[in-house]
């Protein structure tokens, strides 16, 4: 069985890709399966750019193929110099807290939106990097409307499950269950396919 080591920290990224590459003969080895953990600055200016900086760090380090993904932000209807991108927390140079956040992104609803909303997409940017080649693959994973009316309820952390209404379940994502979510997010069926595709070439 192939191997590719996932440039992340985060378990639930791992358990996402692992089953579906099992299936395809191809074994998701995690950071905490090898014990590595190295420290990068992600300054890329896109999902992509951050997938390549990772994905190269943990090949440079072990010589396995590697796969690394990262996620962008963008808002239709607002200016170009207001989207933010991989800086979804970071405006004009400054880390906001959850309720700042909350205040920030319902503020440009208020002001660019239409009924009290505004077209919102997840791209992720994933790259793979074998004997030295590094291949991308961008997709959008998942639609939201961003709201100016915010829960009462809140999620450390996630501060924009409060303002987000998921398009095809039309409900908070706060609100979204194990289910729902099931239904809702992308089926990862393009980037298992590109992985497959890259590792085998």
């Amino acid at each position: 069985m192939k191997e590719i080591l996932f440039a992340t920290g985060n378990a639930s990224k791992v358990a996402r890709f692992s089953e579906k590459l099992q299936g395809k003969g191809i074994l998701l080895k995690s950071l905490k399966d090898i014990n590595i953990n190295i420290d990068i600055e992600e300054n890329g200016n896109t999902a992509i750019e951050n997938a390549e900086i990772k994905s190269r760090a943990y090949y440079e380090a072990t010589k396995m193929t590697t796969m690394a993904i990262d996620d962008t932000l963008f808002i239709e209807g607002i200016p170009e110099e207001k989207q933010p991108g991989v800086y979804v927390r970071r405006v004009n140079g400054k880390r906001l807290n959850d309720e700042e956040m909350i205040k920030y992104y319902t503020n440009l609803v208020k002001k660019y939106g239409k009924g009290g909303k505004l077209n919102t997409k997840w791209i992720s940017g994933m790259a793979v990097i074998k004997d030295g080649k590094i291949s991308t693959h961008t997709e959008i994973t998942s639609e939201y409307y961003l709201v100016d009316t915010p829960t009462r309820e809140r999620k450390e952390g996630y501060p924009l499950s409060s303002i987000m209404v998921h398009k095809k379940l039309n409900k908070y994502d706060i609100y979204l269950t194990e289910e729902d979510k099931k239904i809702g997010q992308a089926d990862d069926n393009g980037f298992i396919d590109f992985i497959v595709k890259t590792i085998n070439q």
